[in-house]
C-alpha cells in the first residue's frame, strides 16, 4: 500500500519585547534563575495584568506579512491546567478570538518549485516557566524567569506532505519573523520552537489518519528527523495490524526516535473562559495602516527583486534572501563592486564557508561588506587573480589590513598583465622544459589541452601566482603550437 504523510505545525515564536506580555519584568535571556519573575508573572493575589502594546503590534505585523485577516476585536482567555512551572494554575492565551486569522506562507521546495501553506490562525499567549532536572539529585527545580514571556503561536493547516516541506515551512516562518524584527528566532535559546502534528493515510483517502503530536522540537534538522521516524513508526504499526493512538510524543535526538509522553484519547478539558482581568483588544483601520507602513521588504519580495532586477538565479536569490542579515550584507557588497553574481558567489562561498568554520553569524563577520566588495572589484578589474583573491580574503579575515588594496600592496599580489613580461617568463619555461615540449609536440592534438597545464603551472610559479592566467594560457598555446 502507498501511504501519504499529513503534517501540520504549531510554531511558538518568542516576541522580542523588552518586558513581558502582562508585566514590566525583563525578558532578557540568561539571567540567574527566578530573578526576572514579578508578582504579576506569579499570579499572586491582588495583582492585575497590563497588556504589552508592543506584543500586539508585533502580532499584527506578522499577520500583515502573511496576508492574514486581522481581528478587529480579539479576546484573551484563561486556559486552566496544572503544571509545575505554571504557578498561576492557568495560562492566559487566545482560544476563541485570536488576533490573527487565516493567512498563507509560500515555501520553496528543493526542485525550485513553490507551494502555499495555509495558516489557520496565530494567537498571543504567555509562556510558562522552565523545569530544571539537572543537578537536583532526583528532584526538579523551577525557573520562572520565562513565565509571562510573550509568545505568538502560529498554527498551520495540515498542508505539508513531507519532512522537507515541514522544514521549508519552518524556515519560511523563521525568515519572516526575523525580517520583521519581532523575534531573534534563536532556536537554541528557545526563541522559536514548534509542535509537529503527524499522521499517515492510504494514498487517495480523504479522511485524515490519527495524529501524534511531537512537542517542543527546536531545530530545522530535528523537525525532519522527528517526522521521518514518526512516519515510519506509524506505517509499520498499521501494517502490522496495530492502531495509531492520539498522543503527545517527545523527540530524542540522541536516539533519533520519538517516544510517548502521554495519550490523548479524549480532548483535554482546559475549561477556557474569557480572562476577567483583561479587556478585549480593539484595533481600528488607522492602526493597521500605520503598522502596514512600517513593514520592511519581506523575503519573498526581496527574492523576486534579486531575480528580476539583479539577475540572480532562483537558487541564489532564495539562499541569500532567507536571512535578513545575509541579504543586507549581500546588497552592501553588490553596491561596492557592482556585480551581483560575483557578490552572491563570494557571500555564499568563501565568506559563508569561513563563517561556518568559526561558528560565526554573518552579523559578526570579521570582514565587512565594504572590504569584500572592494576585494571583488580588484578581481573584476584584473588587479589580482582568483588565487591571490583568496590570499587577500584570508588576510582581511585575520585582520592583516584595513582594505583589499592595502593587503595587495603589502604582499605584492598585483597581477602581471604586461604581455612582454609574461612572454619572457613563458620563453624561459619552454627553454627549461625540452622533454615536456617534445612530449607536447609528439602528442595527439586532443591530448595537448591537458598537457598545457604543466607549462601554465610553471609560469604561475615563476610569477609567484601573479600572472594573468587567461593571458598565460593564450600565449602559451600560441608559442607551443608554433613549435609543432
Amino acid at each position: 500500500m502507498q501511504w501519504e504523510t499529513v503534517i501540520g505545525l504549531e510554531v511558538h515564536v518568542q516576541l522580542a519585547t523588552r518586558s513581558k506580555i502582562f508585566s514590566g519584568a525583563s525578558t532578557a535571556f540568561g539571567a540567574e534563575p527566578n530573578t526576572q519573575a514579578c508578582a504579576v508573572d506569579l499570579g499572586l493575589p491582588g495583582v492585575l495584568p497590563v497588556l504589552n502594546e508592543q506584543a500586539v503590534a508585533m502580532a499584527v505585523q506578522f499577520g500583515l506579512a502573511v496576508h492574514a485577516d486581522i481581528a478587529e476585536v480579539s479576546v484573551f482567555d484563561r486556559k486552566n491546567y496544572f503544571y509545575p512551572d505554571l504557578p498561576k494554575g492557568y495560562q492566559t492565551s487566545q482560544m476563541y478570538h485570536p488576533i490573527v486569522g487565516p493567512g498563507e506562507v509560500e515555501i520553496t521546495l528543493e526542485d525550485g518549485s513553490t507551494k502555499r501553506i495555509r495558516i489557520h490562525h496565530a494567537h498571543l499567549e504567555e509562556d510558562a516557566g522552565k523545569s530544571l532536572h539537572e543537578d537536583f539529585h532526583g528532584m526538579t527545580g523551577i525557573d520562572l524567569n520565562r513565565a509571562g514571556t510573550p509568545l505568538l503561536e502560529i498554527v498551520s493547516e495540515p498542508d505539508m506532505r513531507s519532512a522537507k516541506e515541514a522544514a521549508a515551512y519552518l524556515k519560511a516562518i523563521h525568515s519572516i519573523v526575523t525580517y520583521l524584527g519581532i523575534s531573534d528566532g534563536n532556536m537554541a535559546e528557545g526563541s522559536m520552537r514548534c509542535d509537529v502534528n503527524v499522521s499517515v493515510r492510504p494514498k487517495g483517502q480523504e479522511a485524515f489518519g490519527t495524529r501524534a503530536e511531537i512537542k517542543n522540537v527546536n531545530s530545522f534538522r530535528f523537525v525532519e528527523r522527528a517526522i521521518a521516524f514518526e512516519v515510519e513508526r506509524q506505517i509499520e504499526l498499521i501494517e502490522d495490524g496495530g492502531t495509531v493512538v492520539q498522543e503527545t510524543r517527545l523527540f530524542d535526538p540522541d536516539r533519533d526516535e520519538t517516544r510517548s509522553m502521554r495519550t490523548k484519547e479524549e480532548a483535554n478539558d482546559y475549561r477556557y473562559f474569557p480572562c476577567p482581568d483583561l479587556l478585549p483588544v480593539v484595533l481600528d483601520q488607522a492602526y493597521l495602516d500605520h503598522l502596514r507602513g512600517q513593514l520592511p521588504e519581506l523575503p519573498a519580495d526581496k527574492r523576486e527583486r534579486f531575480q528580476n532586477e539583479l539577475g540572480l538565479s532562483a537558487y541564489d536569490a532564495n539562499v541569500i534572501s532567507a536571512s535578513r542579515d545575509m541579504a543586507e550584507f549581500f546588497e552592501a557588497v553588490h553596491s561596492e563592486c557592482g556585480d551581483a553574481k560575483q557578490a552572491a558567489n563570494w557571500v555564499q562561498g568563501e565568506l559563508s564557508g569561513a563563517l561556518n568554520r568559526e561558528s560565526l553569524s554573518i552579523a559578526n563577520s570579521p570582514i565587512s561588506a565594504r572590504q569584500l566588495g572592494e576585494l571583488i572589484s580588484r578581481v573584476l578589474d584584473d588587479t589580482i587573480n582568483g588565487k591571490a583573491a583568496k590570499e587577500v580574503f584570508q588576510a582581511l579575515w585575520n585582520g592583516q589590513g584595513e582594505s583589499a588594496d592595502e593587503v595587495i600592496d603589502a604582499k605584492g599580489l598585483k597581477q602581471v598583465t604586461d604581455t612582454g613580461a609574461i612572454e619572457a617568463m613563458i620563453d624561459q619555461v619552454i627553454a627549461d622544459s625540452p622533454a615536456q615540449v617534445a612530449q607536447y609536440r609528439d602528442s595527439e592534438p586532443e591530448k595537448r589541452g591537458k598537457m598545457i597545464g604543466y607549462f601554465v603551472g610553471q609560469v604561475m610559479k615563476a610569477s609567484r601566482g601573479t600572472a594573468n592566467p587567461q593571458q598565460v594560457n593564450g600565449l602559451l598555446k600560441e608559442k607551443l603550437d608554433a613549435l609543432l
